[in-house]
This record gives C-alpha cells, structure tokens and sequence, in this order.
C-alpha cells in the first residue's frame, strides 16, 4: 500500500511539472514576475496543465454568471495641498463605464472600462480620461484557448519628474497610456505527449500633454511613444514512465518593433529539459539550450552643440540617417537546473539557478492556496524587457477572474487587482514610460483573501532596472543606469449591508533614481469610499484620500481630497 501511494504522489508530481507546456515556454523572454520569471518551461505552473483547467472548468460550470453592468456617473471633487497652503482645487465629473465579470463553461472575462470628463473649476482646465482593463480567455475547442487583454490608464512620463500619486487635469509629466495583447494557446496531451503553443501579439502607445518638470541638474530619460511585439513559442515533452525521467523540447521567437529611436528587439532560443523525480513531492529540474539576442536603436538627431534634439512631448527626435547601433547582442549556451517541491495540489515551490545574458541569474516561484478564497503568490524574476513587451507580459499573467478597484477619487485603475483565482500587479510596469530597453530583475508577492466579511488583497515588491543603450550613441550615459523601485499596495472592502459597503486602499511607493544629479522619490496614499443604495440603480458615494510625496528639489507635498457623486446602474 506505502509504495502504490508513493507512486501515485510520484505520477502526480511529475504531470503537474510537465503538463504546463504552453503557459511555461513563453516566459522564456519575460523578465516580468507575472509571466513566470524566465522559468524553464517544464516548471509551469500547475494551474496551466490541461488537467489543472479541466479541474477548474468543472467547478465553473455550476458557478456559471454573467454580470455586465453599465452606469452613468456624476460628481464634484475637491482636492487641496494641506501642507504648503497651496491652491484648492475643485472640479466636476461626468463619466459612463461598463463592469463585466463572465464565467460560463467555454468563456471568462474580467473587464472595467470608463470614459470621464472633467469640468474644471477656476484654473483647473477641462480633462478627458480613458481608463479599463480587462482580462479574457475564450476556449474555441478543448485545449485550445482564444486569450487577450487590454489597460488604458495614467502613469508618470520620466521618473525623474514630479509626481502627486493623483494624475489629475492636465499635469505634466502625466502619461495617458495604453496596452493589448491578443492570441491563441494550445496545451493538450497527445497520444502520451504534452504538446503546446502559441502565439502573442502586443500593442502598446503612450500620449504625454506635457513634459515633465525635472529637478535641478538631472538629464530627462526618453519617453516611450508606440510598439508592436510578437511572440511564439512550442514545446514537446513526455512524463516519467517508459523512462524514469520526464523531458520537454521547446523553442520560441520574439521580436518588438518601437517607433522611439527605431528600437528593435530580436530573440530566439531552443532547449531541452529534463524533469527528475527523487520522491513523492519533489523533482529536480535541468535544462540546457541556445539562444541569441539583439537590441537596437538608431541616434537622435543633434543640435550644432551637440545635444539631442526634443519634440514638443519631451521625446527625442530620431536620426534616420544613421545606422541602428546595437546595445545588447548575446549567443550562445544557456542553462539552469533548479528543485521543485509539490507537497499537494495548494502548493508549489520552484527554484532555479543558471547562466543567460553572460550572467548569473536566479529565478523561481512560490504559490500557496490555503482554501478556496485565499491565495498567496511570490516570484523571483530575471530578464530582457521594455515598457511595450513587459505591458503584454504583465497582462497575460492576470488571473481571469478578478474584482477591478480603482481611486475613488481620480478614477484611474488600480495597479493590483485581486480575486480568487489570485492576484497580479503592473507596478514595476507602470514605474515610468522609459523608451529604453532594460534588463529587469526583482521580487513580486501577492496575497489575497476573504475573511470576516472583508475582501482584501495585498501586493508588494522590489525591482531593479538597468538601462540597455548603445555604448556609442550621444546619450550612452544613460546606458547601464540602474533604477530600483519598492511598492506596496493594499485593498480592503466589505458589504456593510444590503445597500451599501465599504472599500479601503493604500500605498507605499520608494523610487531610487540611478541617473546622476536625480533625486529619489517617495510617495503615499490612503483612501476610503462609502457607498449606498438609494433606489434600485442609484447609488451614492462619499469617498476621501491623503496623498503625500516628497522629493528633492521639489516641494514636498501632502493632498487631501474629498468626493460625492452619484452613480446609476442600468
């Protein structure tokens, strides 16, 4: 009986590691902790095994909901600098939006969208924001997966600059950003084979009104403007059994065409791994393969000093004249080998150790799931990325299912989002919109929950960027910078009654500016937001935030806020 048991925990282990073929290979560029940290692709996660889904599907199918919601909205804001007896700002809003949360037994979407117009009031100048995001997947036959995703929202243009935590009005270095990504994936077992593909198109595009207003002595970074990336990826593999060892075959190409600079990111890579089970719940874990990348971008345009020349949103202007310079090439062998603990179906552990980018790189994952409504995730990534291909990354890697939260009041989307499939975060995403290419290291962690009638949700993390620009381009001092960012965010809500609830959210950001002459960046907020019923869709909220930020050569800064609207569901 103890030996058939064994095996069976044996057999267990070895699918979970094996079976995430499509989810696994993909990461493979990514330097985003979302899309898996650059794991091997043997070492996909559970949940994106066809055995994992199915399991899941199965459960959805006597949940099955559909809930779209659209509401028209109305309110009067009035935010005042309580520190520096600063202005006292009041505006009006008007916007209209859509929530849908859809599961049935082939489709689940999560989506928030919201177009609003703000009526300033004396100096305050009349606005229009756009922000949403949704999170989708479509089955289209067993196995294979129709997935997409979208994020309209506002970020800081330059890390250098100021930055409120509020993006409201026409700020400046105030970024209205936008992001998708779309395309199939396939993961099914085949005559005793784990097969998988697929493949992701991204676009993303950034509009900055107006440029950021820097401190004394610092050099402004680009800014992003668009991007296209494309990215494909299969994999092959076997479990444990005619052979005492599961292997896997994978490969994948990916490329990002940017309009700033005329930058270009070219990779592709081919492995194969190896899966070693040496007990009931754990396998250690090898892979060797090759890969070969190219980044490149052309120089700005000079002025007869020798300075690059900007356009009206603070960009530099592209010289096509000269040749593409490249600012990072790499060929050759790659490898890493790790363990895996798999106690039980709630928990998973991966840890890996390698060679990649003519550097040491570490990488792994932790997922814990204590009951049906509570979910911890932590990962360790290490990789190649940019604003444009990190954004679909990011996205990709949102659970499907989640309950969208925003300021209560700008309106713009929260950077974490939660539920009970898990969470996800786009901080180290939305730090800035730096056009440069980066090699991304750092640490996510998210937990969310259910308990005593709350909802909450909590993420946090460290990134670490370090610039990739051309050793003999006018602006090669900014190559090798390196940013870090520390991020904390949490969200809390509760239904107080039948007719109205309570929702809560704060945040901690820490920004170490790595150019010469920058100064680092802090900021913080928390808010609150009342909510009750009136009469059938009509809905009132009183909502309150404080919003503190502090950096050298710029006034420090502590806003407090007030909103009341009302808002009708149809």
């Amino acid at each position: 009986m103890r030996t058939t048991t064994t095996m069976r925990h044996v057999g267990t282990l070895a699918a979970l590691l094996l079976a995430g073929t499509a989810t696994g290979a993909h990461a493979q560029f990514s330097g985003d902790p979302a899309s898996g940290g650059g794991d091997a692709p043997s070492a996909g996660a559970p949940a994106g095994s066809e055995t994992g889904r199915s399991g899941k599907r199965e459960g959805r199918r006597t949940e099955r909901r559909v809930d779209v919601s659209p509401y028209l909205e109305v309110g009067q804001v009035l935010t005042a600098d309580l520190k520096n007896g600063g202005d006292v700002l009041t505006y009006s809003t008007v916007a209209a939006g859509v929530d849908a949360a859809i599961v049935t037994r082939r489709a689940e979407l999560a989506a928030t969208l919201r177009y609003e117009h703000q009526f300033g009031w004396g100096r305050q100048g009349d606005t229009d924001v756009i922000s949403g995001l949704a999170r989708g997947r479509y089955e289209l036959t067993r196995g294979l997966n129709l997935e997409g995703g979208a994020l309209a929202t506002r970020t800081r243009a330059d890390g250098q600059g100021a930055d409120s935590g509020l993006f409201i009005g026409d700020a400046s270095n105030v970024a209205n950003l936008y992001s998708l990504y779309a395309g199939p994936t396939f993961a099914r077992r085949i005559g005793g084979l784990d097969v998988g593909a697929g493949y992701r198109f991204g676009y993303t595009k950034v509009d900055v009104d107006e440029p950021a207003i820097l401190g004394p002595g610092s050099q402004p970074q680009d800014i992003f403007d668009s991007s296209t990336n494309h990215i494909a990826w299969a994999s092959v593999g076997a479990r444990p059994g005619d052979l005492p060892f599961g292997w896997q075959l994978s490969g994948g190409y990916e490329r990002e065409d940017a309009s700033q600079l005329d930058q270009k990111f070219e990779g592709k890579y081919a492995r194969a791994d190896v899966t070693m089970p040496i007990g009931p719940t754990v396998a250690l874990l090898g892979g060797v393969g090759y890969e070969d990348i190219e980044i490149g971008q052309r120089d700005p345009v000079l002025d007869t000093n020798g300075v690059p020349v900007r356009d009206a949103s603070g960009r530099f202007v592209t010289d096509k004249s000269q040749p593409r310079r490249l600012s990072f090439d790499t060929d050759g062998l790659i490898w890493d080998a790790g363990v895996m603990w798999q106690p039980s179906r709630r928990t998973s552990l991966t840890a890996r150790v390698g060679r990649r980018y003519g550097d040491t790189i570490y990488t792994g994952s932790f997922s814990y799931r204590a009951d049906h409504a509570t979910s911890i995730q932590i990962g360790v990534y290490d990789g190649l990325s940019s604003l444009g291909r990190g954004l679909s990354g990011g996205l990709a890697a949102l659970p499907t299912q989640f309950d969208p939260t925003r300021n209560p009041i700008g309106g713009t989307i929260n950077p974490c989002v939660f539920g009970q499939e898990g969470g996800g975060c786009l901080n180290n995403q939305l730090g800035n919109a730096t056009s440069a290419q980066y090699r991304s290291r750092g640490v996510q962690a998210t937990l969310s929950s259910r308990f005593g009638g709350w909802a909450y949700g909590i993420g946090l993390g460290y990134d670490q960027r370090k610039l990739l620009v051309p050793q003999l381009s006018p602006i090669a001092n900014l190559n090798g910078i390196k940013d870090e960012s520390y991020y904390l965010f949490l969200s809390a809500g509760r239904q107080l009654d039948v007719d109205s609830d309570l929702s809560l959210s704060g945040y901690v950001n820490y920004f170490d500016n790595g150019a010469p002459n920058a100064s680092d960046v802090q900021s913080a907020g928390l808010s609150a937001a009342y909510s009750r019923r009136f009469w059938r869709g009509l809905t009132g909220t009183a909502a309150a935030s404080l919003n503190a930020y502090d950096q050298e050569g710029f006034d420090s800064q502590l806003i407090g806020s007030a909103l009341v609207g009302l808002r009708y569901n149809f």
